[in-house]
């Protein structure tokens, strides 16, 4: 840990007590995000400020211009054996494995836009340890088919549709939570066997090999289509690069006091200030943001664990003042015990972006001038809710209903995929993208449809995150929803809905209908004049009213 040479743009993220012993040059620089990324510069400065975050290594945005023999100096000969000093575990152990996850984080947010990859560290040979150390077989077992899968969808480019299927196939109709450890055995034995079958080559059961593969790959997801598609959308720079977080494993999936999610300190659709969350027991928080499962909102969470819910909402309370905005944060249950995985500036509606700006200036966390600039570009007439007509014809057929993720009403023609949005809308059709899974691969075609409506998926993932920084509607999680891609329709219980025929989704409470729908758009009055009396102080500064 006390290397001669300290590698530059190598740092490491602990408690105080623990960072104190370490090398300075391991201590991330003051104003650090360009060096760090906005993930591993949060985690800091949460860590610093008392949150429980588990230690880890960050390798800067600098290497990921460099080749690949430069940070992998730094990792192997400075950083990992840092990490393992404050874990007391190693890497590859055989009697006190550590395990990893490896993700992406680059100065400016880029929610789902890179990859991520968990588990890390398991093999044949640290199994038996780490079953030793947790005695908990299933969540040995439960981690060892997630590394497998993850690591074969984001480092060998394998379709995460085939592990999907296998595990459909031992399931048989069980829920994921439900697998006894011998069934998960069997499972990962089976995804071994996937992953030999579709990358010609076994599964890497060195640890070291997982590691920079892993760290290799998430670099490499800095020019991945979408992330490139998003930053020329978003005007961020191509040569910021994004920064590597190795952090030390926490596991959602322990036990039935174990979990994992995602939440806002306020609701980003209008900004109530109330906490907003989705949660999994018996998860990886992959399960959450990836849009691959359906998850359910705070309340079995606080009912389950209210002391936990606690922590979390005092935590959430505290990461506003530290951060003087709403946020949106990952964290993990571990056995009844809270640990911060993430937090940034949550994206929200504009309807939102007015009243978190103005009730965080009522609320002492930021000055007028604060609450000025960031609703300036905000018109007084976009603070209002496009709602169903209610008065005067036909009530329309409502086919389902999922989960609001982002209010407002879209109608057009179903769309199943990204090239039948596109040739659409160039021929000026309005258009709704419907998918099994709300996933940021769709990124580029939600930009051009009116909206979006998956089968699986919850309100916090990524792509439903994208959706309400875009303005466009989405409903996720609707379960009566199945796609029929060889017949190219859906079905909502007995109706069947071709591509092509139109469909209205209604945002602001989840429900799917058929045709299109009257709407109406009604104003909120109260925060018109509260944004209008907070534009009257700075007249003159160029406010658009």
């Amino acid at each position: 840990m006390n290397a001669p040479h300290w590698p530059e743009a190598c740092y490491l993220i602990a408690g105080r007590r623990e960072m104190e012993t370490l090398p300075r040059k391991a201590h991330p620089p003051s104003k650090g995000v360009l060096q760090l990324g906005n993930k591993a510069w949060n985690l800091w400065l949460m860590a610093s400020a008392g949150l429980r975050v588990p230690p880890a290594l960050v390798l800067g945005t600098p290497y990921a211009h460099r080749p690949v023999a430069a940070w992998e100096e730094a990792l192997f000969t400075a950083g990992l054996p840092a990490l393992e000093a404050l874990t007391a575990r190693r890497l590859g152990d055989a009697r006190r494995p550590l395990l990893v996850s490896v993700r992406s984080g680059a100065p400016v947010s880029m929610p789902g836009m890179m990859e991520t990859v968990l588990d890390v560290g398991l093999c044949d040979e640290t199994v038996p340890g780490l079953l030793r150390l947790t005695g908990n077989p299933r969540l040995v077992w439960d981690s060892y088919r997630r590394l497998v899968a993850g690591y074969g969808e984001v480092v060998a480019g394998i379709d995460p549709g085939v592990f999907e299927a296998a595990l459909a196939e031992l399931a048989q109709g069980r829920e994921e939570q439900a697998l006894a450890f011998d069934t998960l055995r069997a499972l990962t034995r089976r995804f071994l066997e996937c992953y030999r079958e579709q990358a010609g080559e076994a599964f890497p059961q060195s640890v070291r090999v997982q590691l920079r593969e892993a760290v290799r790959a998430v670099f490499a997801s800095w020019n991945a289509p979408k992330a490139v598609d998003y930053r020329r959308h978003q005007g961020i720079d191509d040569a910021l690069g994004t920064a590597v977080t190795i952090q030390q494993m926490v596991f959602g999936n322990a036990d039935r006091r174990s979990g994992a999610g995602v939440g806002f300190t306020r609701d980003p659709t209008d900004g109530t200030p109330r906490p907003w969350v989705d949660f999994l027991f018996e998860a990886q928080g992959e399960d959450v943001v990836s849009g691959r499962r359906n998850a359910v909102g705070h309340e079995r969470l606080a009912a389950r664990l209210p002391q936990v819910w606690e922590e979390l909402c005092d935590g959430g309370t505290k990461l506003e003042r530290l951060f003087g905005d709403m946020q949106d944060f990952e964290f993990t249950v571990q056995e009844g015990t809270l640990f911060w995985l993430q937090a940034r500036s949550g994206k929200r509606t504009l309807r939102a972006a007015a009243r978190i700006a103005l009730d965080l200036l009522d609320e002492g966390v930021i000055d007028e001038r604060a609450a000025w600039e960031r609703t300036r570009d905000i018109a007084l007439e976009e603070l209002a809710t496009v709602r169903l007509a209610t008065e005067g014809g036909e009530a329309p057929q409502r086919l389902a209903c999922g989960i609001p993720a982002s209010p407002g009403i879209a109608g057009g023609e179903l769309a199943l995929d990204a090239e039948r949005v596109a040739e659409r809308v160039a021929q000026g059709a309005k258009v709704i993208l419907v998918r099994q899974d709300a996933e940021t691969a769709d990124v580029a075609a939600l930009r051009q449809a009116g909206g979006l409506l998956t089968r699986r998926g919850a309100r916090t993932s990524h792509a439903a995150v994208v959706a309400r920084q875009m303005g466009k509607v989405c409903v996720v999680g609707c379960e009566g929803l199945t796609i029929d891609g060889w017949a190219r329709s859906v079905r909502f219980g007995e109706r069947v809905v071709a591509e092509g025929e139109p469909i209205t989704l209604d945002g602001n409470d989840g429900s799917v209908y058929a045709g299109l729908v009257q709407t109406q758009t009604v104003p909120d009055a109260a925060l018109q004049e509260r944004l209008a009396a907070l534009r009257a102080r700075f007249v003159g500064e160029g406010e658009n009213a």
